[in-house]
């Protein structure tokens, strides 16, 4: 009966909530779209269908900006679970960067995304309905700038990505902790 509710105890303890894990997921499908959909995209004529796509694009970004503040929220009164006590410091602290960094790359590109739009004098208007603000007024030179300045930003994430995946392998099959696991379960109704 011990195990069991030392098991029970155990998922909690390691386990995120149901809405932490949804908004990973959710963030890292939209991500993942947002990043193909702007590769495809960039090499396009313009047409209307480009239009479209960049439409679809800025749409993805504002719904990345929207989750990454909800997250940020939820992280706030829902700490992360405690990392494995066996894993080295170096790698905590490596954890806690890169973590960092990821949050700050999904806050910042949907904003400079959002201003470069401005720049190039095309409002985004949220899923056909909400008008968003134009951050900045039309202007060539800071147009191209902040493209330059998300491209980059994107290329960073990107890498940061693939750093977070293979990390995230490398505890599952060579260390096997539950630094994966836990992003796959979640507490329960209580948590």
């Amino acid at each position: 009966m011990k195990k069991t509710s030392l098991r029970k105890e155990d998922k909690s303890v390691l386990g995120y909530t149901a809405t932490a894990v949804a908004l990973h997921w959710a963030t890292a499908a939209l991500i993942i779209s947002g990043f193909a959909l702007g590769e495809y995209m960039e090499d396009l004529a313009l047409s209307p269908l480009k239009l479209r796509l960049f439409s679809y694009h800025k749409w993805i970004g504002v719904t990345v900006f929207t989750l990454v503040i909800f997250r940020l929220v939820w992280r706030a009164f829902h700490p992360a679970p405690a990392m494995p006590e066996k894993m080295p410091a170096w790698e905590k602290s490596a954890a806690k960067a890169a973590h960092l960094a990821l949050y700050a790359l999904i806050f910042i590109i949907p904003v400079t995304g959002w201003l470069s739009s401005s720049a190039h004098g095309f409002q985004t208007v949220y899923l056909k309905v909400l008008p968003l603000p134009d951050l900045v007024k039309k202007n060539k030179e800071a147009a191209d700038a902040l493209d330059l300045v998300h491209g980059l930003l994107n290329k960073a994430l990107l890498a940061l990505f693939i750093m977070h995946v293979s990390a995230s392998l490398k505890h599952h099959f060579f260390d096997r902790d539950d630094i994966l696991k836990r992003m796959l379960r979640f507490r329960g109704p209580s948590a």
